[in-house]
């Protein structure tokens, strides 16, 4: 649990939109708006004080805030630009405002787990300024202290408010995120899209995401191969297996192949990886990645995501293809004194199988030789 107790948020929503013909923040995003969007990020985090600052559409934002509950403040000099849309924002603060998040609000895609490690941070270090950082970029939201508020509040200089944090840089700290969201903003209609497809990708780290985080593991160099090989595989798969009808999510499998083996070395290292993941927020893929060692199988339904990262990663050892009779006799034979150990193989092994046959039978080709052709 963390502190949430006198944090806010300001969420900037008045400015022109000028590269764009709609305002940003009244643009559809997964069935909401994508001011909600970022309204739901903090509340989702436990942050219930949150002012959004309108000017440029504000007839058209006000309704909205109202349907939502959330306050407002209008700025009636937003032509200044995002300055004084800050100073409006935390003038509105509550005087016993301890620190508040600070985002655009045309950055939809941060995470809520983001808001809440800023916010342990802030508890633990008490720092100035709170930075979230994404592969050593960083982003939105900062969370920033009241021992900024009185030099914001004067609102007289001409570098804004990076001029003032610039002040305190020797009292801030950065937290390290899986959440490239925190640099995505909607400035051109292509932005626009990537937003769209990251919104609906949500809970699957993107490629950069997954780099991140086989860094922040300090996952070896070997391990992070065998998951390329065995995601390329799981990826084909997968397109192969949708082209006969089935709907298997091509980039759900993708990064679950990469990452299946990101807690390597531990024990039972794919429900560590699982719960690594699940608590970044990668529900789905943190799924696959807990049920890559051991699965429960149905033998009359088709295969789904689990299923084929769990074949693609028993047709790769070390940095090649090879059968399934490959793969476990090595480890049966490295087992055998164990008969504990022999028989959970085993199991595996007949899995592997029964997963095998079935796609070898809907797709009409032998696995091993696809796989290879494949890489």
């Amino acid at each position: 649990m963390w502190n949430k107790d006198k944090m806010g948020a300001v969420l900037l929503a008045a400015g022109y939109s000028s590269r764009m013909v709609k305002c940003k923040s009244l643009l559809p995003l997964g069935g909401l708006r994508v001011i909600e969007r970022g309204i739901n990020t903090f509340r989702q985090a436990g942050i219930m004080d949150i002012t959004v600052v309108v000017g440029h559409r504000a007839d058209k934002l006000i309704p909205i805030l109202d349907e939502l509950k959330v306050s407002y403040v209008f700025n009636e000099k937003y032509s200044e630009g995002m300055f004084s849309s800050i100073v409006k924002g935390v003038q509105s603060l509550p005087a016993e405002t301890k620190a508040f998040f600070l985002l655009p609000s045309d950055m939809p895609l941060v995470k809520s787990h983001t808001v809440r490690l800023l916010g342990r941070a802030f508890n633990k270090v008490k720092a100035d300024i709170i930075y979230p950082v994404f592969q050593k970029h960083r982003g939105h939201p900062p969370l920033i202290s009241a021992n900024c508020f009185p030099e914001i509040l004067l609102g007289n200089t001409s570098g804004g408010l990076r001029q003032i944090l610039e002040r305190r840089e020797g009292n801030a700290y950065e937290v390290e995120v899986f959440d490239e969201g925190i640099l995505l903003d909607i400035d051109t209609h292509e932005d626009y899209q990537k937003i769209m497809t990251g919104y609906y990708r949500r809970d699957i780290p993107t490629q950069a995401e997954c780099e991140a985080i086989f860094k922040k593991m300090n996952v070896s160099e070997a391990i992070v191969n065998h998951g390329r090989m065995v995601a390329e595989i799981a990826r084909n798969l997968a397109l192969r297996l949708n082209e006969i009808g089935l709907n298997i999510d091509v980039h759900a499998v993708t990064a679950a192949g990469k990452l299946h083996d990101l807690a390597k070395g531990k024990p039972n290292h794919a429900q560590i990886g699982g719960r690594i993941l699940k608590k970044y927020g990668y529900y789905k893929v943190a799924q696959i990645v807990a049920a890559h060692t051991d699965m429960e199988l149905n033998e009359k339904a088709l295969p789904d995501e689990a299923a084929v990262v769990y074949l693609a990663d028993k047709l790769v050892k070390g940095g090649g293809i090879v059968s399934i009779d490959e793969r476990f006799s090595a480890s049966m034979d490295e087992y055998a004194a164990s008969a504990e150990a022999v028989a959970v193989i085993r199991e595996r092994r007949l899995r592997a199988e029964k997963i095998e046959q079935t796609v070898e039978q809907l797709l009409g080709i032998s696995l091993v030789m696809a796989a290879r052709d494949l890489c």
